[in-house]
């Protein structure tokens, strides 16, 4: 479904692509495609809407973000997302990071604790078609285990450490990408490998700053 947004906004979600992600080493195609295919400013409050395509966090309600466009396309390439793909998505927020996977894997599960959020996130993504995206409400520490195992797992809050919950939905070669770190606001971003039944292997990506995350296994 393609929404009336102005010409001003496409050539702004252009600049985007160009200079904050294919310019800062972003190089996925299908990434890129993703992020130039989902309109940021549908996702935002109508105010905010001139401000969509700036590469920065931008308030969603409930003392919650949307994610800067960087980090997002940062997260899902490092996800190594194919289309047959089954992605779990913790932290649902606007929907944004959720279509932008959709767009590239077989389905996307994704768990909200704020049921505000959760509603508005489920409306705004039917409303705009995407309708391989499954929102949940619930607490994401402990994962969706109903659709597991997962392909990818993405955490968009930072965790006092990895949900053991996350790790046992992950299939063999399942990757996760997570915000870890002893403050609630500031992280280190990494990558999780699960290589068979019991090992895992991680590789530290780089600092991030997330909003916690909220739930019985983490904050």
């Amino acid at each position: 479904m393609k929404l009336p947004f102005s010409k001003t906004l496409d050539g702004r979600r252009e600049i985007m692509i160009r200079e904050h992600l294919a310019g800062r080493g972003i190089s996925d195609p299908a990434v890129l495609s993703a992020m130039r295919t989902v309109p940021r400013e549908a996702f935002v409050d109508s105010n905010l809407q001139d401000l969509a395509y700036d590469d920065n966090p931008l308030p969603i309600g409930d003392g919650q973000t949307i994610s800067q466009p960087y980090i997002v396309a940062y997260m899902i390439e490092a996800l190594e997302v194919t289309p047959a793909d089954t992605v779990l998505e913790i932290g649902t927020g606007s929907g944004y990071a959720a279509a932008v996977l959709s767009r590239m894997a077989g389905h996307v599960h994704t768990v909200e604790r704020l049921e505000s959020l959760a509603r508005s996130a489920d409306r705004r993504l039917r409303m705009l078609g995407y309708d391989n995206v499954t929102v949940h409400l619930g607490d994401g520490t402990l994962g969706w285990p109903e659709q597991a195992p997962y392909d990818a797992v993405v955490v968009t809050a930072g965790a006092p450490h990895v949900p053991k919950q996350l790790l046992g939905q992950l299939t063999i070669g399942g990757r996760m990408v997570i915000p870890v770190g002893s403050s609630s606001h500031m992280q280190v971003l990494f990558r999780v490998r699960r290589t068979d039944e019991h090992e895992f292997r991680q590789e530290e990506l780089c600092g991030v700053r997330f909003v916690p995350l909220i739930g019985a296994d983490a904050w």
